[in-house]
């Protein structure tokens, strides 16, 4: 059997813990009992804390370790929770931090679920590397990390023995993922049907929301933005939205790349394309009518946008969040 130890962290979210733990001990058990065949546990699982102290998560909740991390003569999968507060966390989690590198040093593979990615990134083992963690965190982890290839918009990178998940959620993903790495598409299909959980899930492109850099210093940028932000429903001409701010086209295009990390024009995208994300959700409209209103009169071009932004066609995203 496998051996994998989940690293409980104080203020975790319980599911990111828990969701890994049952999946793994479920491997070979839960589906041969359904089906009446002798049970085959694939993995021993057990929980550890840096002291063996019972760790309470963001909700409340306690988790009760097995053990302490230092207790752990030898695994071969080490599974990094969600963590919150992450200055903090880190700031005090120096011991395990060094106990993740010995471990790894040892042949342990790390996975970490959601923003526990920051704390292996931390390691230094993801320096070179890809690495995802979850949509809402990727500027604070490219500001930290910037040694990491971070891909924001796979649920799941894998590395051979450093694997991250995007969010809390894809901890199952990654969760099974990981049982068919180890034992084979037959156990993870087996696992996927008994939990009734889809597995193949790649992209966490679909529930992202784009993030409108204003943290900036730039005043001229700032009021392009604000401009921008009121107008971007026209057919924005970026030379005279230049000219308005008091630069010249390549100047403005220059300074707002510096201040919010995107081009103007991409900028507009994905405006747009948010807009069109919200009409999805609540409207009854056509996507040739959505494309007209955010500022579109070529649908086919934005439907190919859309596409490459969300990683789903607006009929598709239509269906998966229609309300």
């Amino acid at each position: 059997m496998k051996k994998v130890t989940i690293l409980a962290i104080h203020k975790t979210i319980a599911t990111t813990v828990m969701g890994p733990m049952d999946i793994f001990f479920q491997a070979g058990q839960l589906w041969n009992h359904i089906n009446g065949i002798p049970m085959m546990p694939y993995f021993d699982v057990e929980i550890v804390s840096t002291d063996g102290r019972p760790v309470k998560c963001l909700n409340d909740a306690a988790i009760v370790p097995h053990r302490s991390m230092t207790q752990v003569d030898q695994t071969d999968l080490i599974v990094i929770p969600s963590i919150t507060d992450i200055e903090k966390t880190i700031e005090h989690n120096a011991a395990s931090l060094e106990w993740l590198k010995y471990q790894y040093d040892r042949g342990a593979h790390i996975a970490s679920i959601c923003t526990g990615a920051f704390f292996l990134a931390e390691t230094g083992l993801l320096d070179g590397k890809t690495a995802t963690t979850h949509w809402g965190f990727v500027d604070d982890f490219r500001r930290r990390y910037p040694r990491v290839h971070l891909k924001p918009d796979r649920l799941i990178t894998d590395e051979g023995t450093l694997y991250c998940a995007g969010a809390l959620g894809a901890g199952v993903d990654l969760s099974i993922y990981l049982v068919e790495k180890y034992c084979g598409h037959e156990v993870a299909m087996q696992c996927s049907k008994a939990l009734i959980y889809d597995m193949g899930r790649n992209s966490q492109a679909p529930y992202s929301v784009f993030r409108f850099h204003k943290d900036h210093q730039d005043e001229a940028v700032g009021n392009s933005q604000k401009w921008i932000e009121a107008h971007y429903t026209e057919d924005l001409d970026m030379s005279r939205v230049a000219r308005m701010h008091g630069m010249s086209r390549r100047t403005f295009e220059r300074r707002f790349k510096k201040a919010t990390g995107d081009t103007p024009l991409l900028y507009v995208q994905r405006m747009r394309i948010e807009a069109a994300k919200r009409r999805l959700e609540k409207d009854g409209k056509t996507f040739d009518e959505i494309s007209y209103h955010v500022g579109y009169e070529n649908s086919s071009h934005f439907r190919e946008l859309f596409k490459k932004h969300t990683g789903l066609l607006p009929t598709e995203y239509q269906k998966k969040f229609r309300q």
